[in-house]
């Protein structure tokens, strides 16, 4: 029996997290030989992300798929994708029973073709300063993986939710008189974080008048490559 597949995104009042999904499920669907592809989200939804699971897994067995892999689209190992989704996953296959294996998929964030991707949103504008910002986690943990990921490209680490701040890298750069800096922003979508980031930096641009900024977009801008990325840790 085929396989059915179901994305799990951070869920987000902005529709435009929910329109790149889609869209991410469109291009994946088009590589699929077999197998019934859907999405759903951990938070701000009319039903807990088990229920949601566990309506999927209905559907799919009725169309034939005995197994269903639930794929995080999450680039850290924070709260979320090491413990709310493997909760809710746990419940929905309480739910289901026999009929339905459900397997939690690596997030995301651990492919290694990750950071070819970064490589590529850094390589127009290799000359500057590169600061990659992330989120942050209150696990201490979390932190490891991106870091090391920027190491490796020669870029620094900020945060949006914890120290050290975007400001204080920039600051940094600054002082060791660098004057192009340029941010990638270590997100999947668009949202209001990232239009937070957007706002942050025309304030810096402000602040430095003669520093040159750039903004990169986030990664799940080129959506062709990060459906084959979730393609690739389908097929893995």
């Amino acid at each position: 029996m085929s396989c059915a597949y179901l994305l799990v995104s951070h869920g987000s009042r902005d529709p435009r997290p929910e329109i790149a999904v889609q869209q991410l499920l469109g291009l994946i669907r088009e590589q699929a030989k077999e197998g019934i592809f859907d999405s759903a989200c951990l938070e701000l939804q009319p039903e807990p992300l088990h229920q949601q699971i566990k309506k999927f897994a209905v559907t799919a067995l009725a169309a034939g798929c005995d197994r269903l892999q639930v794929i995080p689209l999450f680039l850290a190992p924070g709260v979320h994708a090491m413990k709310d989704i493997p909760d809710e996953i746990a419940l929905a296959q309480q739910a289901l029973g026999e009929n339905m294996i459900v397997d939690l998929q690596p997030y995301i964030g651990t492919h290694p073709n990750l950071k070819s991707l970064l490589a590529k949103q850094i390589s127009p504008k290799n000359t500057a300063s590169w600061i990659i910002l992330a989120h942050g986690s209150r696990r201490p943990s979390s932190q490891a993986q991106v870091e090391a990921m920027a190491e490796n490209l020669g870029a620094m680490v900020a945060y949006w939710s914890i120290a050290p701040s975007l400001e204080a890298k920039v600051k940094d750069l600054i002082a060791v008189g660098k004057r192009e800096i340029a941010i990638l922003p270590y997100f999947l979508f668009p949202g209001s974080i990232t239009d937070a980031i957007a706002q942050s930096i025309d304030q810096l641009k402000l602040q430095f008048p003669l520093v040159n900024f750039y903004l990169a977009p986030p990664l799940g801008a080129n959506t062709q490559e990060l459906a084959q990325l979730i393609w690739d840790s389908i097929n893995t």
